[in-house]
Parts: C-alpha cells; structure tokens; sequence
C-alpha cells in the first residue's frame, strides 16, 4: 500500500511540473512602436509638445462682444460647446457652434468658430 501511494504522489508531481522557455532578460519594446491609428497620432503630438492635440481643455471666455468674440478651433464644421455662465452656476448651457457663424450664449458672450487643422 505504502508503494502504492507513493507512485501516485510521483505521478502527481510530474504532471504538475512545467517549463516555460520565457526570457526575462528583453524589456517591453517603446509603446509608440506598438500604437496605431489616432492613439498613435495622439502621442506623436504629445511628443512634440502639444499637450492638448484635440482641444478638450477648457477655454478661458475672452472679451465676447459681437466685434470679438471668444475663437473656438475646430476641424469640422460645427462643434458643440458649453458656457459656464455665471462663477456658482451649477449647470452647463450647452449650444452648437457653426462654421462662419459667430454664436451668442444667453449670458450675452459670443463664440466663433475658427477652422484648426486635424490631428
């Protein structure tokens, strides 16, 4: 019985035994070479330089009188943008951007939009 058990215990053991050939000695090659498409364009920018390729951030309202408004890039022809209007509003008034046609918000600040060139 005793041997009995033992060549089970044997068995057991060599089947849960395994090899991996892996190398640990190659670190993960550079992240950009493995990017495609818009991530890849995204970093490049970033690599450049330009932090903000898409104009996500907040944009700071300039003068925004009709003769000059607040200038808003984009690189197609309408953008949606929100107006934080007053400094304690808890909301955000949202309104769409036309190319050439500059937009008043409900607080009196105008936006226009202005042509960017796409990433």
């Amino acid at each position: 019985m005793a041997s009995l058990c033992g060549r089970i215990a044997i068995t057991a053991a060599r089947r849960n035994l395994s090899y991996s050939s892996a190398r640990l000695c190659k670190a993960m090659s550079d992240p950009l070479e493995h990017a495609t498409g818009i991530e890849k364009r995204e970093m490049l920018a970033m690599q450049a330089g330009n932090d903000n390729p898409f104009d996500m951030k907040v944009f700071k309202r300039a003068e925004g009188t009709k003769d000059a408004p607040t200038l808003i890039p984009s690189a197609f022809d309408a953008r949606i943008i929100g107006c934080i209007c007053h400094e304690d509003q808890t909301f955000i008034q949202w309104m769409w951007l036309h190319q050439g046609h500059p937009k008043r918000c409900e607080c009196g600040y105008w936006f226009k939009l202005v042509e960017k060139a796409p990433v």
